[in-house]
């Protein structure tokens, strides 16, 4: 039996849905640090099949940073092709917690940074901007 040609999938077009968490707390936001990427962000992940975006997010921030938080509102959203070349879309939200942050996962670090600083620390231009806009 003969096969074809190995035929690649193609990314264009696939969607990538993810939530995550802006949290601040006495004039500090929580970033965490992957290792792997060796960047600075804010906790978030992808969503789970049927889930929605707000449980997500409250997953998220807690299997990353060991938060358990509550969304307090919105913080906005980001668009973006990531590394396999897919769009993805990320909508954050504000949320708040008392708990100690404690890296996890595929999170080798959690810091509270002062905003001013968490503009300079942050990997991400879209991150930084979403950041500017909730000062």
């Amino acid at each position: 039996m003969r096969l074809g040609p190995l035929r690649l999938r193609s990314r264009r077009g696939e969607r990538v849905r993810a939530a995550g968490g802006v949290i601040i707390r006495d004039g500090a936001v929580l970033l965490v640090h992957r290792e792997v990427y060796g960047d600075w962000a804010f906790p978030k992940g992808k969503l789970d099949p049927g889930e929605d975006w707000q449980t997500a997010a409250i997953r998220e921030v807690e299997e990353e940073a060991g938060l358990v938080c509550e969304i307090v509102g919105n913080a906005g959203r980001t668009f973006y092709v990531d590394g396999n070349g897919r769009n993805k879309e990320v909508r954050y939200f504000r949320m708040r917690s008392d708990g100690e942050a404690r890296a996890q996962n595929e999170i080798d670090a959690v810091r509270w940074v002062p905003i001013d600083e968490a503009l300079t620390l942050l990997s991400y231009s879209r991150d930084r901007e979403l950041l500017s806009r909730l000062r």
